[in-house]
């Protein structure tokens, strides 16, 4: 399938990120010449602020930024996007940091980062031409991908890994989603859903045969932080890291604005955020390696649990050319990151989050980071969908006999 090059907006091909060579915009994801990931390049001509703050309050408010059609924002979709940007004082003055944000993701529609690169997915796919959606998935891309379906009217099929957390399982299957549990991780999970997309030519795999689509989505985490700073670019970002799109999206966001002439200033130093238990890209950075070497997922921190991430050699290249590090944190300290943040700022974040906040944490102990200098942290989901993570270090202070008596014993220590 093929398409114009105006039926997505301002993209006009989609480019080798190892040779340089181009391809007709279509689905396709993997260089003829190389076998190299593809990416959309674009002509975006004049862009400016106006034109972005009078769009709507969502990601499509960047739609000429994003490969998608014009009338992107009155397709029915989820509409993600233009999540809080918290300034976070309480943790910042716990941890040493003169100013600090909470990017929060969880307040999209199904809770998590996901809901955007899906939206982006989503709308390209139906000008490809596909009629069904689907994904393998560590849990919240799971969610996004059903409830964009289910809004869109659309199939969906979703393909996770079977001891996955039992609420990001009902999240997904409540929208109606045919959804099939693998036995195996996540790496089982995409391999097979690699080999479904070679026999379904109608259907869009997300994050497989429209990837370089769907990761163009993450870009919006980067335009939406510069936009809300009051066109400011922050000096120093902590982002996790599962397959490493996110991180490497987010520094192409900003990168453009500085071209575009939207910003002036630096790209921030950008550091990325590992569970030791699945720290394939840590080790590397660490090691002084260019390639990462995959391993076999042990972590609470499931939707970061891709052993052999696509994107860890670009995430090495980022961390290095900015001034930034790729950092990893045990299982102990993420469920630490995740009740200091709750404490500290009323964000209840998933594992993500608490990988994040104590990857943040430890840098900062270890002066990587320089506590002077403006910081953003993006928190990508919910805690909501992660209860099992901190349920067996968190309750009820004590039971007591519904008297002022028994109350003033337990309070007191009497």
């Amino acid at each position: 399938m093929t398409v114009t090059t105006t039926s997505l907006g301002r993209a006009t091909h989609l480019s080798c990120r190892e040779c340089g060579a181009t391809v007709e915009l279509g689905p396709h994801y993997a260089c003829l010449e190389c076998f190299g990931p593809l990416e959309v390049a674009y002509d975006y001509g004049t862009i400016t602020r106006e034109r972005i703050e009078s769009g709507p309050r969502s990601i499509w408010r960047y739609r000429d930024l994003l490969p998608v059609p014009a009338d992107v924002a009155e397709i029915p979709n989820t509409d993600p996007g233009f999540t809080p940007l918290v300034r976070a004082d309480n943790l910042a003055r716990e941890l040493g940091l003169r100013a600090l944000w909470i990017k929060n993701d969880a307040a999209n529609p199904t809770h998590s980062f996901k809901d955007r690169v899906v939206a982006v997915a989503l709308a390209a796919a139906r000008e490809l031409g596909f009629t069904v959606l689907a994904c393998p998935s560590t849990g919240n891309l799971a969610n996004a991908v059903a409830a964009a379906a289910a809004r869109a009217g659309i199939r969906s099929y979703v393909f996770i890994p079977s001891n996955l957390e039992q609420p990001k399982i009902v999240t997904s299957a409540v929208y109606g989603t045919t959804l099939v549990a693998v036995d195996g991780n996540y790496d089982d999970v995409n391999r097979l859903a690699s080999e479904l997309a070679g026999e379904h030519d109608d259907w869009a795999f997300v994050n497989v045969n429209v990837r370089p689509y769907y990761a163009e989505g993450s870009k919006t985490l980067g335009y939406e932080t510069v936009e809300q700073l009051g066109w400011r670019l922050p000096r120093q970002v902590v982002i996790p890291v599962a397959s490493g799109s996110q991180l490497t999206k987010v520094d192409k966001a900003f990168h453009e604005l500085v071209r575009l002439g939207l910003v002036e200033g630096d790209a921030p130093a950008i550091f990325g955020a590992q569970a030791t238990g699945c720290s394939p890209v840590a080790e590397a950075f660490k090691a002084g390696h260019d390639v990462v070497r995959p391993v076999r997922p042990d972590t609470i921190a499931k939707s970061l649990a891709i052993g052999n991430p696509a994107d860890g050699p670009y995430v090495l290249d980022v961390a290095r050319r900015t001034g930034g590090a790729v950092e990893d944190v045990s299982d102990d300290e993420v469920v630490e990151g995740i009740r200091l943040l709750a404490r500290t700022e009323g964000i209840f974040a998933e594992t993500a989050g608490g990988v994040t906040v104590a990857v943040l944490a430890k840098l900062l102990r270890e002066g990587k980071l320089d506590p002077e200098a403006e910081t953003v942290v993006f928190n990508t989901g919910d805690g909501l969908k992660t209860l099992d993570a901190v349920s067996p270090v968190v309750g009820p202070a004590g039971t007591i006999e519904p008297t002022t008596e028994a109350f003033h014993r337990l309070v007191n220590g009497g």
